[in-house]
């Protein structure tokens, strides 16, 4: 895994996602450390789930020395992939935490989602209540809900898909997910908000030839990935923006949905790269 340079340097990460990988290292330095993971792992402990794989007991055995820790400090969704933060320290742990509380962390996630929505840009600010039904999913709630702020934009449409941009404001359980179901939309192999149906590439192209019996499926989970984080430095103060690669299932249906359709989520982005293991320029 690459390793980022020195404290409140410049954006720095390891490119790509291999298969199996659980995840890899983004940046690290002496006070906190930005990760990619991949689809299934918690970011920390949780009691609906306590025996699922946790990103922070896998990366403290790999980057930390003996008697260190790392400290959570945000979370995404067991199923999302994309950028994850630790503090390393407790100084850094609370000024971290203190920044996602104070809404100073800008947040982008791509969700691949089923149809279209009818505006290209459109804001759900929804109260929300996490644990409320029985699938602990999260509802609305306008006596009882957080506040709740997403600014959505379509990035892409590949016919009986779209690639959306997701920012949150706050930062509530399954928020984003919640949120365009809401708005009649599903992100693609939702089990709790949507179909787990997967994408499988016979479904969109033409003229497909293969076996349907022997075809792997291009996703088969969650569509939605933590892209980009942008945040104050703990301790330097200096602004540090971090750009997730997707992994290679997610990598590998953009391709194939861009030359079926021929329309990329990452033409919305100026001068953007699609290639792993680029570096996006700084703003």
């Amino acid at each position: 895994m690459g390793v980022g340079g020195d404290r409140g340097g410049g954006i720095c990460y390891s490119g790509g996602m291999k298969r199996n990988e659980p995840f890899t290292v983004l940046y690290q330095d002496e006070d906190i450390v930005v990760l990619n993971k991949s689809s299934g792992l918690l970011v920390a402990a949780d009691r609906w789930d306590p025996d699922a794989t946790r990103l922070d007991l896998l990366a403290t055995e790999a980057l930390c020395k003996e008697g260190e820790r790392l400290y959570a400090v945000h979370r995404i969704d067991k199923d999302t992939s994309g950028i994850v933060i630790y503090g390393k320290n407790e100084e850094a742990h609370r000024k971290l935490s203190m920044s996602f509380q104070n809404r100073e962390v800008d947040k982008t996630y791509h969700a691949l989602v089923h149809g279209r929505p009818a505006e290209e840009e459109f804001e759900v600010d929804i109260p929300l209540r996490a644990d409320g039904d029985a699938k602990h999913r999260t509802v609305r709630d306008k006596h009882k809900g957080k506040d709740a702020q997403t600014l959505f934009r379509t990035l892409a449409v590949c016919g009986p898909y779209a690639w959306l941009e997701a920012k949150p404001i706050t930062g509530r359980t399954h928020q984003i997910r919640a949120h365009l179901q809401l708005e009649g939309i599903t992100i693609v192999c939702d089990p709790l908000y949507g179909k787990t149906d997967p994408l499988y590439l016979s479904k969109i192209k033409r003229k497909w030839r293969g076996d349907e019996l022997e075809e792997r499926p291009l996703l088969d989970r969650l569509g939605l990935h933590a892209w980009k984080l942008v945040i104050k430095h703990p301790t330097t103060g200096a602004e540090m923006e971090f750009t997730a690669p997707y992994p290679k299932d997610l990598e590998t249906t953009r391709k194939q949905l861009a030359r079926v359709f021929r329309t990329d989520p990452f033409d919305s982005y100026e001068g953007s790269s699609t290639e792993e293991g680029e570096e996006n320029p700084d703003d």
